[in-house]
């Protein structure tokens, strides 16, 4: 019984301590109840009615505590309610003068309100403002940026005008990207880019145009100062040869300037019209503006190697249009100079485009199309040339082509080849000199009158002496009138054979070659006027059935005065070059050869017509067959052949004693009468 009670007793106890636990739970307002009501049902049978009863047993001694409380603070309140009381009517009282304190409050703060509101609204538009000049400050570079873009646009500067657009892309847009019109501005930059390309390409084939048909107007002021400045050097070459040399020292102002003996500087004035202008270059004559913007531009967009390209391209286009030939350029020397014009302007631009533009054009660019160049003009030269059968023109060609040559030569192209067809256009030239001089010798022959020249007076001799070396001692003696054996043909083949050597000399000056390939040259083609044309025009003249032995005995005449003068023309020429004859290698003349066997070809003649000529006086004779006996008298025939012989060896007197004698005569073997036998 007493462990049964002591078990009822502990049972009681756990039983009083669980809900316990379980109503602090309940009071607890941060568990949840959930997990608490539920162990109440879940732990005992019966648990829900104990727990009621536990509950109310609760509450009840909850109720107690509340009422001890009340109690024990009762009077407490009452007091508190008193004296809250006493202090109703102090607040009534002082409700009503915060009522009014306020109201004046609000009345006085009415008009400190609006005027609040009013700084308030100012200071925002103040603040407005301020934003809205710092974007304007912000905006307006890019504007202004943009304006001038315009303006340049419209000016026509454009390369300019593409700085000013990478100053926009990189500096200026990007502050105020945000902006709509900026955004604008940038979509238009590549479009106006592409404009300003497309521009400048129009520029710049507007140039090719003009300067394709200006190039003969840049060639012929650059030729005719090279032409300048050959005259010049000749002029001071001349003026250091008479010891009167001034030296060149530079051009200033575009006028020559030279040192003279005291030091100071005096211009060039040669009095010609020419020389007093303003010498003038290609910049002066074309305007390169075009090229440079739209290398510039090019260059700024990335593009040069594309500008090169087609730059290069039409310009050898151009090229070769320079370099085609009109088919009538051989007929005029005005032909040639509009050829040579245009080739030489042509390379003059490109010579400029070579040194005032980094790498449009290098030097192997011009090298290479002058190579090119130099290959076509001389084809081109070498086939005309051969049409021209005029010495004057082809002499005009010729200083045509070293001016020409000298010209290029002074912006540094080489022209060694164009010296080198100089020697093939200089035997064309002899050729047509030959063929010119062959007329004129033909002339002289056809109105030579085959007679000793008469001189009435000293100052006709002195004239003829004048232009032909006689000199005879014994003629010298006879009084007035008088005759000089040779004929008058003599001294007009002289002078003309020292006109032929002057003409072939004008061929030679400025070829830039020494004295002695000059005189070399002159006594070659003397050589080739005395053994090929006069000599062939003295065969054909003694073979002509007009001429009987008294002008073959006169042209025999005149070949040995001819053949004595050659000396004084190989003086001549050693005069004119100043090269001594002694010099190694020196041509000779081969004009005794020449003569000599003109003067054989005489002699040949003369024996053929002496023979004919008593072949019929034979043959005609009439023969009296029937004669019984010699009447001791001549025939007739016989005494006529014999007057003519005496006649005919009476002229042969008058031959030089050099004159090999004639052949043995050959007679018919025709029958005579009478006692004059054969």
């Amino acid at each position: 019984i007493i462990d049964k009670s002591s078990s009822n007793c502990i049972f009681k106890e756990e039983e009083k301590k669980a809900f316990g636990n379980i109503f602090a739970e309940l009071e607890s307002v941060d568990l949840p109840l959930g997990t608490t009501l539920r162990s109440i049902y879940d732990d005992q049978p019966n648990a829900h009615k104990r727990f009621m009863e536990k509950l109310d047993a609760r509450i009840r001694n909850h109720d107690r505590e509340i009422e001890k409380m009340c109690n024990f603070h009762h009077q407490g309140f009452v007091d508190a309610i008193t004296e809250l009381l006493k202090v109703r009517a102090d607040a009534e009282k002082l409700m009503g003068q915060v009522t009014d304190t306020n109201r004046r409050l609000q009345d006085a703060g009415r008009e400190v309100t609006a005027q609040t509101e009013e700084v308030i609204r100012c200071r925002v538009q103040q603040r407005n403002m301020a934003t809205t000049v710092e974007k304007l400050q912000l905006c307006i570079p890019v504007l202004e940026m943009y304006s001038k873009l315009k303006e340049q646009l419209e000016s026509k500067r454009y390369y300019a005008a593409l700085k000013t657009m990478e100053q926009l892309e990189k500096v200026y847009i990007p502050r105020v990207s945000q902006y709509r019109f900026c955004q604008i501005m940038a979509e238009n930059l590549p479009r106006l880019r592409e404009e300003i390309k497309d521009i400048s390409m129009s520029d710049l084939k507007d140039f090719l145009e003009s300067i394709r048909k200006h190039s003969d107007k840049v060639g012929e002021t650059a030729m005719r100062q090279a032409q300048q400045h050959r005259t010049f050097n000749s002029a001071v070459a001349k003026q250091a040869s008479m010891g009167h040399y001034i030296k060149p020292v530079y051009s200033l102002n575009e006028r020559t300037h030279a040192h003279t003996p005291n030091g100071l500087l005096m211009d060039d004035d040669t009095g010609d019209d020419e020389a007093d202008e303003e010498i003038l270059t290609a910049q002066d004559l074309v305007d390169f503006s075009p090229v440079y913007r739209c290398l510039h531009i090019y260059t700024v967009l990335g593009d040069r190697e594309t500008f090169e390209n087609y730059y290069r391209k039409q310009r050898k286009k151009q090229a070769r249009l320079v370099l085609q030939p009109q088919a009538n350029m051989h007929e005029t020397v005005e032909g040639y100079r509009r050829y040579f014009n245009q080739i030489v302007g042509f390379f003059v631009v490109e010579d400029h485009i070579l040194h005032a533009t980094q790498g449009l054009v290098t030097r192997a660019y011009t090298d290479e199309l002058w190579n090119m160049a130099l290959s076509k003009i001389i084809a081109v030269l070498r086939t005309h040339s051969s049409y021209c059968d005029d010495p004057d023109l082809v002499l005009e060609l010729k200083n045509l082509i070293v001016i020409f040559a000298d010209t290029l030569q002074g912006f540094g192209f080489p022209v060694n080849r164009l010296f080198d067809l100089l020697f093939e256009v200089r035997d064309q030239y002899n050729e047509t000199l030959l063929k010119k001089w062959a007329l004129v010798f033909r002339e002289i022959f056809e109105l030579d009158n085959y007679s000793p020249i008469p001189v009435e007076t000293e100052e006709e001799y002195k004239l003829v002496v004048s232009r032909f070396p006689f000199h005879d001692a014994e003629i010298e003696k006879q009084d007035f009138p008088k005759k000089l054996p040779m004929s008058q043909s003599v001294p007009q083949i002289y002078t003309q054979v020292k006109e032929f050597i002057y003409a072939s000399l004008k061929f030679s000056e400025s070829l830039h070659r020494s004295s002695t390939e000059i005189d070399d040259m002159l006594r070659k083609s003397t050589n080739l006027l005395l053994t090929r044309t006069l000599s062939s025009c003295l065969q054909n003249l003694i073979k002509k059935p007009h001429i009987g032995l008294t002008e073959l005995v006169q042209i025999i005449i005149n070949t040995t005065h001819l053949e004595q003068a050659c000396r004084y023309l190989e003086e001549f020429i050693t005069n004119i070059t100043n090269v001594s004859p002694e010099t190694v290698h020196t041509t000779r003349l081969y004009g005794l050869s020449t003569f000599k066997d003109a003067r054989h070809a005489a002699e040949g003649e003369i024996y053929t017509k002496l023979n004919q000529k008593i072949d019929e006086f034979i043959q005609l004779a009439d023969y009296e067959w029937g004669m019984a006996e010699s009447d001791g008298r001549a025939s007739g025939y016989l005494m006529d052949l014999i007057n003519f012989l005496r006649s005919t060896f009476q002229v042969f007197t008058h031959l030089p004693v050099s004159v090999s004698r004639l052949q043995p005569l050959h007679v018919s073997s025709a029958p005579l009468s009478g006692s004059c036998g054969t």
